[in-house]
C-alpha cells in the first residue's frame, strides 16, 4: 500500500492538526489543481468537471503515507459519512499507552473523545484496547493497543502489522 487518502473541508486546518496533534510530517502540498475547460476532473477523478482541489501528501510513522483533499466542486456532499454509511471510514492509530494517548488528545481544542477506551476479552482480539475520536471538523479515528500473542494468532499464520515489531 502507499498511501490512504481523505477529503477534508480545510486542508490548511487538517494539515495542522495531522502535524502538530497527530505527529505527521508534511511532504509536499500541490493546488489548486483544476482544468477550466476540459472534462479531465469528471474523466480521471470522477467528481464534477469543475471541481478544484488542493492536497497535501503527509507521513505518518514509518509505513504510511496519508493524502489529504481539499475540493470545491458546484456538486459536493459535506456530510461526514458515519462508520455505517457506505464509503464509511476511520484511520487507525497504535499507541503504547492507551490512558495517556486519550489524556493528551482530551487536552486538544476540538477534540472529541467518543466514550471510553474499550478492553475486548472474547474472541479473536482479546487483549485489544481502543477508542474512537472524532478530528475538529468530525473525522473519525481511532487509537488502538493490540499487545502482541493476540488470540487469532492461534488459528492463522497471517499476522498483522504492529508497530515496534510486535
Amino acid at each position: 500500500m502507499h498511501h490512504v487518502a481523505y477529503t477534508v473541508p480545510d486542508l490548511d486546518q487538517a494539515v495542522e492538526f495531522f502535524v502538530d496533534v497527530l505527529g505527521a510530517e508534511l511532504a509536499y502540498r500541490m493546488g489548486p489543481v483544476e482544468f477550466p475547460d476540459s472534462d479531465w476532473m469528471e474523466r480521471y477523478l470522477g467528481v464534477h468537471r469543475d471541481a478544484t482541489m488542493d492536497l497535501a501528501m503527509l507521513r505518518l510513522g514509518p509505513v504510511t503515507n496519508c493524502e489529504l483533499f481539499a475540493y470545491s466542486a458546484p456538486d459536493q456532499r459535506r456530510e461526514i459519512p458515519r462508520n455505517s454509511d457506505w464509503g464509511g471510514h476511520h484511520l487507525a492509530f497504535y499507541v503504547e499507552d492507551m490512558d495517556k494517548a486519550v489524556e493528551y488528545l482530551r487536552a486538544r481544542p476540538g477534540v472529541r473523545i467518543l466514550g471510553e477506551p474499550q478492553p475486548l476479552d472474547p474472541g479473536s482480539t482479546r487483549g485489544d484496547s481502543w477508542v474512537y475520536f472524532l478530528s475538529p471538523w468530525g473525522m473519525q479515528l481511532e487509537l488502538i493497543h493490540m499487545p502482541p500473542g493476540m488470540a487469532y494468532e492461534r488459528e492463522t499464520a497471517t499476522r498483522l502489522y504492529q508497530p515496534g515489531g510486535h
